[in-house]
C-alpha cells in the first residue's frame, strides 16, 4: 500500500502545476479611467478599467496598439470588458466610433486592478466632537478612497497622512454607497477634541471593506430567484441563460421526470389525474360495476406532497383511534364463572356467629 502511494505522489510531482486564470489578482492591470469627457459613455473615473477590447484581453501595457485598435473601429463599435471597482465585476461596454474623429474623449492611465484595494471604510463615528463628525463623514456608508495630497498605498498611508495634517485642512475623496456619488471632504485632525486618535472615526481596512455594488446594479446570487410572478398570478420560473436545459422539466406541460420545483401561488393547479370521458350524447359515460370497482386497486395520481398527505393522514387515523376508542366506564363486570361459590357475606353487628360443630 506504501509503494503505491510513493508512486501516487511522485507522479503528482512530476506534474506541471497549473495556475488559476484570475482577473483580480495583484498582477493583473488595465487601463484606468481618470476623466470622461462624454456624459453618455457608461464608464466612470478611478472605478472602471478597460481589461479588454474586442473580446481580447489586454496582456501587453502599450497605449498605442490600444489607440490603433480603437481607430480600426472608425464607423462601427468597439467592445470593451470593463472592471469595476464596485463589486469586483467585469462587464461589457460597447461605445460607437465616429468614423469622421475616432476618439473616446477619455484620459486613461495604465494601472493594477489592486490600486483601488486602498481604501478605508468607516465603522463608526462614537462622538459628535470629534473631526470626523464635524467633517460631515457618515459611518457605514462612507469609504475614504483617496486624496489630492498625494497617493496612498498599505494600511498606515492614512495614518501617516493624517499625522502630516495635524491641526491643517486635510481634503479626502470620499466615496458614498448609499448615494453612490463621490465628494471632497475637509477636514482638520486634532488629538484635542476629546476622545482618541485625531480623526475621531473607527475605520476599516482589506477585503472585508471593498467597495459594495453600486446602485443601479442588481446583486443576485445563485439559486436566490427561482420564479418570477405575473399580475395574473401565475409563476414563470427564471432560467439561466448559461444552462438551455434547466427549463426542461418545469411546469405543468413537462415530463414527469423534470417536476423539480412546483409553484405555490399558481391560479389553477395541474391536473393530478385524467377526467372521465365522455359519450357523444353529452351524459358522462357510466362507471364500473360496484363489484368492479372492489376488485379494482385504487390509483392515486403522483403529486410532489405525497409523502406529506400520507405522514398527516397517519397521524389523523391515530387520533381518531385514540378519540373514539371505547370507554369501560359504567358497563357491568362480567359474571363469575360457574362451578365456584363466591364466600358469604360478613356477619353484621348485633348478630350472633354461626355455632361450630
Amino acid at each position: 500500500m506504501f509503494g503505491v502511494l510513493n508512486r501516487f505522489i511522485g507522479h503528482l510531482d512530476g506534474e506541471p502545476v497549473q495556475q488559476p486564470r484570475a482577473t483580480t489578482n495583484d498582477n493583473a492591470f488595465g487601463f484606468q479611467v481618470l476623466r470622461n469627457k462624454d456624459p453618455e459613455l457608461p464608464l466612470e473615473p478611478w472605478f472602471d478599467f478597460i481589461v479588454g477590447i474586442n473580446g481580447r484581453l489586454i496582456d501587453y501595457p502599450d497605449p498605442n496598439l490600444f489607440a490603433t485598435e480603437v481607430r480600426n473601429c472608425a464607423g462601427s463599435n468597439v467592445t470593451f470588458e470593463v472592471w469595476s471597482a464596485k463589486g469586483q465585476k467585469t462587464h461589457t461596454v460597447s461605445i460607437p466610433i465616429s468614423p469622421s474623429n475616432p476618439t473616446l474623449g477619455l484620459a486613461l492611465q495604465l494601472a493594477p486592478l489592486s490600486s483601488t484595494q486602498h481604501i478605508w471604510h468607516v465603522l463608526n463615528i462614537p462622538s459628535p466632537l470629534s473631526p470626523a463628525y464635524r467633517a460631515g463623514l457618515l459611518p457605514h456608508s462612507d469609504y475614504i478612497i483617496g486624496t489630492p495630497s498625494g497617493t496612498l498605498r498599505g494600511e498606515s498611508a492614512l495614518g501617516e497622512l493624517v499625522e502630516d495634517h495635524l491641526d491643517r485642512t486635510l481634503v479626502l475623496w470620499v466615496y458614498n454607497s448609499e448615494f453612490d456619488v463621490v465628494r471632497e471632504v475637509e477636514l482638520v485632525p486634532t488629538r484635542g477634541w476629546g476622545g482618541e486618535g485625531a480623526l475621531g472615526a473607527e475605520l476599516g481596512y482589506g477585503a472585508l471593506h471593498r467597495l459594495p455594488v453600486g446602485l443601479g446594479e442588481e446583486v443576485e446570487g445563485p439559486g436566490e430567484v427561482v420564479f418570477e410572478t405575473r399580475a395574473d398570478g401565475t409563476s414563470t420560473p427564471v432560467l439561466d441563460p448559461m444552462n438551455p436545459t434547466q427549463g426542461q422539466g418545469v411546469g405543468p406541460g413537462a415530463t414527469a421526470g423534470g417536476h423539480f420545483l412546483v409553484p405555490a401561488n399558481m391560479t389553477t393547479p395541474p391536473p393530478l389525474a385524467s377526467q372521465a370521458p365522455r359519450s357523444l350524447s353529452g351524459s358522462p359515460a357510466p362507471g364500473p360495476s360496484p363489484a368492479a370497482r372492489r376488485g379494482k386497486t385504487r390509483q392515486y395520481a403522483v403529486s410532489p406532497n405525497r409523502a406529506f398527505d400520507e405522514y398527516f393522514a397517519e397521524g389523523e387515523q391515530k387520533s381518531k383511534e385514540q378519540d373514539y376508542a371505547p370507554s369501560r366506564k359504567g358497563t357491568p363486570l362480567p359474571p363469575p364463572p360457574k362451578g365456584i361459590r363466591s364466600p358469604p357475606p360478613p356477619p353484621s353487628s348485633g348478630s350472633p356467629a354461626p355455632a361450630t360443630e
